[in-house]
């Protein structure tokens, strides 16, 4: 992936320059990214992130957030953390003409298709970064759609001037609740009944995350699409798995490979040679995503549909059921 062009590191990665900066609220920027020559980039779809590759091996990924119909930038929104590990900070310190070495797009959390005849968003503060993406494409498709936003307070609300026209037709609504969640967005109440036809795509902090995931427990699962920004917490019997050695073969020259209690897959086929690119080793960003030809794996990400488990693996995360995972790597 890449465009003719582009200052190119690698067969997947490239070099972009910020060609603006915008303050969209408070701790909050959005920062655009173009080709040096102004020539097209990759298409994306709405929901769609691309990797930041910072110094010393640090990567982050950021939801585009511009229409998808605009070829010649992409366009992410950063929160500052206070905790930052460096991605954020280094985000919030750039300067117009600076070079960001980026990979992608990829799409882990796609609008789904004429399947749904009604698209209901829901944003915790910086997760309103895709749905802006979201937006601009269920507008060209003149589909139906609301975006419930839940942020803090309207200085910490990013995009409103420019959602401010959805909002006054009802297809944003924006809750501030003040740090007091109680008096936010009833999110059981307004899930608590699934619809036909009706998709639910929610994107934001844990907590908020958390509380979706919660509510829609009586809801279709391929009616249901999460993005996360940080690791699913493991359930005690999930993570007991760390403790279950195994093996994985090497389709490609049947090299057997043993995989150590408390040692990743990744770590394993590091050791031994086997390069695996990586970026949140968390289960959350899809880089990691390989194919599995036999055995029974654990799965334990929050990107890969039950569909898309029967063939692919997460390999920063998971772990095998069975003796030995067969993989095409």
């Amino acid at each position: 992936m890449g465009a003719e062009g582009a200052t190119r590191e690698r067969a997947d990665r490239f070099e972009l320059r910020v060609v603006s900066l915008a303050r969209e609220a408070e701790d909050i920027v959005s920062v655009a990214l173009a080709r040096p020559d102004g020539g097209e980039l990759p298409a994306f779809a709405a929901g769609a992130h691309v990797d930041v590759h910072f110094a010393k091996g640090l990567t982050r990924q950021y939801s585009l957030c511009n229409p998808p119909a605009e070829r010649w930038r992409y366009v992410v929104a950063v929160l500052r953390e206070a905790s930052s590990r460096g991605g954020s900070r280094a985000m919030h310190d750039l300067r117009r003409g600076d070079a960001l070495t980026i990979s992608g797009p990829r799409n882990n959390f796609p609008l789904a298709g004429l399947e749904a005849d009604f698209h209901l968003l829901l944003a915790g503060g910086i997760g309103v970064a895709p749905m802006m993406a979201m937006i601009a494409e269920l507008k060209t498709r003149r589909a139906a759609f609301r975006l419930h936003y839940c942020t803090r307070s309207r200085e910490r609300t990013a995009f409103l001037r420019r959602l401010q026209p959805l909002v006054k037709r009802g297809s944003v609504v924006v809750h501030h609740d003040d740090g007091e969640p109680g008096r936010g967005l009833d999110i059981a109440a307004l899930l608590a009944e699934p619809t036909p036809g009706r998709h639910v795509y929610a994107c934001g902090p844990r907590g908020f995350m958390e509380a979706v995931k919660a509510a829609v427990g009586a809801w279709p699962p391929h009616a249901v699409h999460f993005e996360y920004f940080h690791a699913v917490a493991l359930t005690e019997q999930e993570a007991a798995w760390d403790g279950v050695p195994f093996k994985i073969r090497i389709k490609r020259t049947g090299e057997l490979i043993d995989v150590p209690a408390n040692c990743s897959i990744v770590k394993a086929l590091r050791d031994r040679g086997i390069e695996i690119e990586t970026s949140c080793e968390e289960g959350y960003c899809g880089t990691c995503i390989t194919r599995c030809l036999e055995g029974d794996p654990v799965h334990r990400d929050s990107v890969l549909s039950e569909s898309e488990r029967r063939t692919l693996v997460m390999v920063c995360r998971a772990r095998s059921r069975s003796p030995v995972l067969v993989l095409d790597v």
